[in-house]
């Protein structure tokens, strides 16, 4: 199984991802989301510069925010730089839209995205709907190093649900999804990916379609509980991220929560309604995967860490990686928070990576 990292975008943050690739991580994902972080292109740019191994590509790009002849070319600029090595995430985006107001693409518009786009990054003629109509495009002047297009950039689809995970079957060259809690439900997700695949006559091979799962992940001392203080500071982000998702999901379109987010989730839903319904789109993703502000530090239990995040003992989590593994689980991707970024990596590639 590869171990790959996911990255707030960060023009800075350069090293980071030199970092990974020397502790061994197989893939960078540098996450798209314009009015939280730098931009993502930007930053691949530079990471393409400083790396020469890691796989390196967008984790993921939102399809609502560029029209599909600007991701191609952006993925293809950075194909350019690290030919090989560069590869294309995308899905509708949660977080990237909802911290505008705005919805991201429902499924049928997702799926034109992605009939769109497939044909552009291997360099070839598209038909894409603008606001004019059905326009045919490509890229006019692929060579003298502009783009790079003869390097195949596999474009792999973010799903979270059945109809979200057909579309990367019938797409894709691989699905990034949630973290799987057994073999079981991995087996039901192939099974959903294999359903969008079979609608237009595709047929999977399980053994090269990619896989790869989002979470974080904390290596446990001998004795610590999965809520101590370093727990918290090591994977609260994320959980907390999950929460935000959740309520966008209730605000949006009535879900409950999780029940493992049953002891929180009604003072939770108190405090975000206090704020005016006009500028909360702004604060639900406040800290968004990079640190928990102070006053939602109490909504960062042992119950919503389980809920989200990957955390035990090096035996504990390495048993559930070979399990996964066993079901066609690819890749693991972790996206700790800002702070201790790098205490997460070096304590994953010391006691996981070389295990795998």
């Amino acid at each position: 199984m590869d171990m790959g990292v996911c990255v707030a975008s960060h023009i800075k943050d350069i090293p980071y991802v030199v970092r990974a690739e020397e502790l061994g991580f197989s893939h960078a994902w540098l996450a798209d989301s314009q009015m939280i972080w730098s931009d993502c292109y930007a930053t691949l740019a530079l990471v393409a510069d400083r790396t020469s191994k890691i796989n390196i590509g967008t984790g993921v790009a939102i399809s609502g925010t560029r029209p599909a002849p600007v991701n191609a070319a952006g993925i293809a600029t950075i194909n350019a730089l690290a030919p090989g090595r560069t590869f294309f995430g995308v899905g509708a985006g949660n977080t990237a839209m909802r911290i505008m107001g705005q919805p991201p693409h429902r499924i049928n518009q997702l799926d034109r995205y992605l009939g769109e786009i497939k044909p552009l990054l291997q360099g070839n003629e598209s038909l894409v709907q603008l606001a004019s109509g059905e326009i045919p495009i490509r890229h006019v002047m692929p060579d003298h190093g502009f783009v790079n297009f003869e390097d195949p950039i596999p474009m792999y689809v973010s799903g979270f649900g059945p109809k979200s995970l057909g579309l990367a079957g019938k797409h894709g060259e691989g699905a990034v999804m949630a973290f799987a809690a057994s073999g079981g439900v991995m087996e039901s997700i192939w099974l959903m990916i294999e359903d969008g695949a079979r609608s237009i006559g595709r047929a999977i091979d399980r053994s090269s379609f990619y896989t790869t799962a989002l979470t974080t992940m904390v290596v446990l001392d001998p004795g610590e509980a999965i809520d101590s203080p370093r727990v918290k500071a090591e994977c609260g982000a994320f959980a907390m991220a999950a929460v935000h998702y959740a309520y966008d999901q209730y605000r949006n379109f009535g879900h409950q929560p999780p029940n493992q987010l049953a002891g929180v989730w009604d003072e939770y839903t108190r405090l975000l309604d206090s704020y005016p319904e006009e500028r909360r789109h702004q604060r639900i993703h406040a800290g968004h995967n990079c640190w928990v502000i102070p006053e939602e530090e109490r909504f960062v239990t042992k119950e919503t860490i389980e809920a989200s995040c990957l955390v035990g003992t090096q035996d504990n989590i390495l048993h559930k990686l070979h399990e996964l593994e066993k079901s066609g689980l690819d890749q693991v991707m972790i996206l700790p928070p800002f702070d201790p970024r790098y205490a997460v990596i070096e304590r994953v590639a010391r006691d996981i990576i070389p295990n795998l």
